[in-house]
């Protein structure tokens, strides 16, 4: 279904230590996350706050572990702060990333983000844009893909629960805004399950501009307590809302063969994240790997 050497498969850190909740997972670490996933059968990570920020030295580790680097979050600020402020961090992200060997950019607009807050619904709450706070998101988001693009990098755009990217609505008027040159999406299955939304339908319409695809899976007992008790995201991912493909609602065979028939050219990265105390890191990155190794052939 798909050239191994055209799509190539990732695993994120955020399921052995979760960036926004350190106390899960704090006591795994660096070297036991990376052997992990080597073990597990994938070839790229995403990058977590425990990794050296050294970029020799995060490279030789993972070398030593047949392991790269596919992409690593960005927050941007482009609604609420200067924009020199996040180009003057994306800026060293990417260089950062770029002497690491990563080609995709995944950034996501953090500003009236209540994703990280604990007590804040998820759903009750969600931010949303003014014109003119759409037009800075576009525009800067724009010249951030321009910078990606002077070193031959992708900037893809992660919408996200708890964000004013979060809906289909949200994502078409962001790809609307946007130059398809310089600015392209980051699909992930999971956040657009939760946030109510057709995975399928949105491929379907985008599939010509996703550069990065992150695969993660919903349980559907957990995402009706989140409505019905109004939760917020962290709660809903300390109680498990998130899983890994195939251990949950989501369909994938539809999704695997549109972006098989649009040859799509990139990285599967399974990015659930769970609390490692309830759902075995190691455990549940096998049943991932071997979820899409039965669906993809890869």
């Amino acid at each position: 279904m798909f050239d191994k050497e055209n799509v190539k498969l990732g695993i994120a850190p955020i399921a052995w230590t979760n960036d926004d909740m350190p106390e899960l997972g704090a006591d795994n670490t660096f070297e036991q996350c990376v052997s992990e996933m080597a073990f597990a059968g994938f070839v790229g990570t995403e990058i977590g706050n425990k990794y050296p920020k050294d970029p020799k030295i995060l490279k030789k580790a993972l070398d030593l572990r047949g392991l790269m680097v596919c992409n690593a979050w960005f927050s941007s600020y482009l609604t609420t702060k200067p924009l020199k402020e996040t180009i003057d961090a994306f800026i060293k992200h990417r260089d950062f990333l770029y002497e690491v060997g990563a080609g995709v950019i995944g950034a996501s607009e953090q500003g009236h983000s209540i994703q990280g807050k604990m007590d804040t619904p998820i759903f009750n709450a969600k931010p949303h844009f003014t014109d003119e706070e759409w037009k800075k998101l576009a525009d800067g988001l724009n010249e951030l893909g321009r910078l990606a693009k002077e070193k031959d990098m992708v900037l893809t755009y992660h919408h996200h629960m708890g964000t004013g990217v979060q809906t289909f609505e949200e994502i078409d008027r962001l790809m609307d805004m946007t130059d398809p040159d310089y600015v392209y999406l980051l699909f992930d299955t999971g956040h657009l399950t939760f946030a109510g939304e057709d995975p399928e339908a949105v491929l379907k319409k985008y599939v010509n501009r996703i550069k990065h695809v992150h695969l993660k899976d919903i349980r559907k007992e957990v995402l009706e307590q989140v409505k019905q008790e109004d939760w917020s995201f962290l709660k809903a991912v300390k109680e498990g809302v998130f899983t890994v493909p195939g251990d949950g609602v989501i369909d994938f065979d539809p999704l695997f063969k549109i972006l098989a028939e649009n040859d799509y050219r990139g990285w599967f990265v399974v990015e659930a994240e769970q609390d490692p105390a309830k759902a075995n890191p190691l455990e549940y990155a096998i049943k991932a790997r071997n979820f899409i190794r039965e669906k993809t052939g890869l």
